[in-house]
């Protein structure tokens, strides 16, 4: 896995507890998912998961935990691996009407 220069821990988290979200690309055991060999599907690419952890990776880059329920795997993944499948619901309802 090569990181970029970019120190992503500076900025808030992409995504948030429970996002839905979708595989970019397939993703492999790198060795750090127990039971499985070393490259070993772990996810394919379009699979569909929700965010249930966030931690991060040599205090650079956000690993997300992915559960992805088709296979019941929890998954780290990386920003970039994956996308938002649905727009988030705001935080505070908003009316239509604009006047106080």
């Amino acid at each position: 896995m090569r990181l970029s220069e970019e120190i992503e821990i500076d900025s808030p988290p992409v995504f948030e507890m429970g996002d839905r979200v979708r595989v970019l690309k397939l993703i492999r055991n790198d060795g750090t998912f127990p039971g499985q060999e070393v490259g070993a599907h772990l996810a394919k690419k379009g699979d569909i998961g929700y965010i249930v952890g966030l931690g991060t990776y040599l205090q650079r880059a956000y690993i997300y935990s992915v559960h992805f329920l088709e296979s019941n795997y929890v998954v780290g993944c990386l920003s970039r691996e994956l996308e938002l499948t649905e727009d988030r619901p705001p935080l505070i309802p908003q009316d239509d009407d604009d006047t106080w």
